[in-house]
């Protein structure tokens, strides 16, 4: 049931209400100079948080900047203030300075995302914050535990997660998977509703059921909540405080449903004149926070209207100062557009990660033999990685362990893993892709290493917004600031005789054309099992495509390399030599161009050379140069889709820079232009067998 409190405006302390009032002004003013900032084109973009002004300098009251943590939204700009971002660095942001702290003129203003404020830097999608949030929840909990006393830094046994969002965002299934992933493990989180009554144009009638999200979200378990008048100070102090004393005591998440306004248009894109009648504008403006707070202070504390004009004219007077100071810094240098795409810190293409394997076991194991012992290694080396996703655990509950085997992946990959470390680092999640991205996204942030596992690439889309608008691109947008460097495990591919449509993708080229990710497809165990553990060590996000086909083959099993054992990003391997066509290829074709090309050999037909690239992004040009410059000729084999697909790049890059070499057009071989089917004969006909890789490679050596 929702707490509603009284108003009783006396309790307060008359200097309080006064210092909220000014950063509620402060804020106000802030939004009136940027619009007009914007006007004459010396900002870019402007959104306003006007209306959200009294709850959110309320619930700062009970929150701390050095204790609390914040996902905030693009209308919080009253929070931030009240956290302790000044007029100028919020200007620095609007205008797109280099020395902007959220993300040296990377992100939109409005974006607040500074570190010294615990202020993780936000994204333009919205609900994706609140599985972030969950994540970052989680992983406070899991360092208050660790055994090392100096990793627990940065995290508070009382400790609150504070995420906002707008009534329209309430729409949104990451905010449903948040909170019941909230719910289910009483995480301390604060969830505050702010309703304006409007997602840009659309009504909270038209958006919700009912009309209300505190009353759909009734039947939560462990969810405490609240609702307010978020334009009255004092009732949303008292709300505030009780809220965030209930997470504070370790009772679970609380949401509380805040009833705003918004006089203001959504931004200077938008018109509400447009679509919102003037009577209903004008009860809105009736209701404006700073109207209700300047008159509270005159009837209730006996504030005169001229101290109120004089607060006015010193809070207008340093807005205007820290505009005029911001419009004058300098933009970023063209120069640096490539700045935090990628880490500075570890380069996964180095010498470092070129190590020998130390075989100790001449024993061969299959690919999931072997990434299975990377996971055990890396599990064991460093205690901030934890495994998850769906189904990798061996037993959900530990007491069943006894009496069961276990499940550990749906391909085995994670089995024993969960028995050796516990349930606290190797878990399951429930059948929600975007919660596993969401919630490793926000641990990594916190400085965890999560390596989740999404069941079949088939099904990662619902997640793709969180890697591709968030997880790829934070360090980016935060300038440096932010980074999750998370490793997603993906089983991918077809060649499965009834995978279907639905368990056969590839896909990878949707994943390498996103700057800031790393992106790995290994043909082989020993392959597999040292771009892993490169992976893992990484300090960039990395896809990791697992074919489903190659995990139990004979031809490509080895001996266990050892414990530290990497292969570095961005180097193929040359499994065969050759010298009259070069073939590029990865994955499950790595194989069946070598049987084609003994195959032509065999017959006395030519000698090819294959290079698996191993790593997709980054990919090894120096490889592929040096090759084709030997043999003139060029084949690229994948097995995705052949129009716009991962070869097409390869072959657009030879075309471009080795044309003088070459001896004859590139060409590709790869799938049809449609979905793998599920009868064999037209799995076959519809995948690269050897048959036409073979047709492919003597039509170029007859060029």
């Amino acid at each position: 049931m929702a707490t509603v409190a009284r108003n009783e405006p006396a309790v307060l302390p008359l200097a309080e209400v006064l210092g909220a009032y000014r950063v509620m002004l402060t804020s106000r003013r802030v939004d009136d100079k940027e619009i007009q900032l914007k006007q004459q084109n010396l900002a870019f973009f402007q959104i306003n948080g006007v209306g959200h002004e009294a709850v959110l300098v309320a619930a700062s009251s009970h929150l701390s900047a050095e204790k609390d943590w914040f996902f905030t939204y693009y209308r919080d700009r009253a929070l931030a203030i009240a956290l302790g971002m000044t007029p100028y660095e919020i200007f620095l942001g609007s205008v797109g300075a280099e020395a902007g702290p959220d993300s040296r003129g990377r992100q939109m203003p409005n974006h607040w995302g500074q570190r010294r404020l615990h202020l993780p830097s936000p994204s333009s999608p919205t609900g994706t914050q609140c599985l972030q949030a969950v994540g970052f929840a989680e992983a406070g909990q899991y360092l208050l535990a660790m055994e090392k006393a100096d990793r627990r830094a940065g995290a508070a046994p009382d400790e609150v997660v504070w995420v906002s969002l707008g009534d329209g965002t309430t729409s949104e299934g990451e905010f449903w998977e948040s909170l019941n992933t909230a719910c289910n493990r009483r995480l301390p989180l604060l969830y505050v509703i702010e309703d304006n009554g409007y997602a840009i144009s659309v009504p909270v009638d038209v958006q919700t059921a009912g009309g209300s999200i505190s009353k759909l979200v009734a039947g939560f378990p462990n969810l405490a909540i609240f609702e307010v008048d978020g334009c009255d100070f004092v009732e949303s102090y008292r709300v505030m405080r009780e809220a965030v004393a209930r997470v504070r005591a370790g009772e679970g998440p609380a949401l509380v449903h805040a009833h705003v306004v918004r006089p203001y248009s959504h931004s200077l894109s938008d018109d509400e004149r447009l679509y919102k009648p003037a009577a209903e504008r004008e009860r809105e403006a009736e209701r404006d926070p700073i109207v209700r707070t300047a008159q509270l202070l005159r009837e209730h504390y006996g504030v005169s209207q001229e101290e109120l004009d004089k607060v006015d004219a010193e809070v207008q007077a340093e807005v205007n100062a820290a505009a005029e100071l911001a419009a004058a810094a300098p933009q970023p240098a063209p120069s640096s557009w490539a700045d935090f795409i990628y880490s500075a810190d570890v380069d996964p293409t180095s010498e470092r990660f070129a190590t020998a394997p130390a075989f100790d076991d001449p024993a061969p194991k299959t690919m999931v033999d072997l990434l299975n012992a990377c996971l055990r290694d890396e599990l064991q080396r460093d205690e901030r990685i934890v495994v998850f996703g769906e189904d990798v655990a061996d037993a959900s509950h530990e007491t069943a362990l006894s009496e069961v085997k276990g499940k550990g992946g749906v391909f085995k990959v994670t089995h024993g893993l969960q028995r050796r470390y516990g349930s606290r680092r190797v878990f399951n999640s429930p059948l929600a892709e975007a919660n596993i991205v969401g919630r490793a996204f926000g641990m990594a942030l916190r400085g965890l290493k999560p390596v989740v596992e999404i069941q079949f690439l088939d099904y990662i889309w619902p997640a793709y917004m969180q890697i591709r608008d968030e997880l790829a691109n934070v360090r980016w947008r935060s300038g440096g600031q932010w980074s999750a460097p998370i490793v997603v495990r993906v089983p991918c591919g077809g060649y499965l005789k009834g995978g279907g449509p639905y368990h056969s993708q590839s896909g990878e080229v949707l994943f390498t054309h996103i700057p800031g990710l790393r992106v790995v497809m290994p043909s082989n165990a020993l392959d597999a099992n040292g771009l892993l553990r490169t992976a893992i060590r990484c300090d960039d996000p990395v896809i990791f495509l697992e074919h489903k086909h190659l995990y139990r083959q004979t031809h490509n099993k080895a001996s266990y390399p050892g414990p530290d054992y990497t292969v570095p990003f961005g180097k193929a391997a040359t499994v065969r030599e050759g010298s009259d066509l070069t073939v590029i290829t990865y994955g499950a074709t790595v194989v069946r161009s070598l049987q084609a090309a003994r195959r032509l050999a065999d017959s006395g037909g030519g000698e090819v050379e294959i290079l698996d690239l191993r790593s997709l992004a980054p990919y090894d040009w120096d490889a592929i140069a040096a090759s084709v410059m030997k043999t003139h000729r060029a084949l690229v084999v994948y097995e995705d889709c052949l129009s716009f697909g991962y070869g097409a790049e390869i072959a657009a890059g030879i075309a471009d820079e080795l044309f003088a070499h070459l001896d004859a057009p590139v060409r590709r071989v790869a799938g049809k232009d449609t979905f793998v089917a599920y009868a064999p004969t037209l799995e076959d006909v519809i995948l690269p067998q050897v048959d036409r890789i073979l047709a492919g490679i003597k039509e170029l050596l007859l060029f």
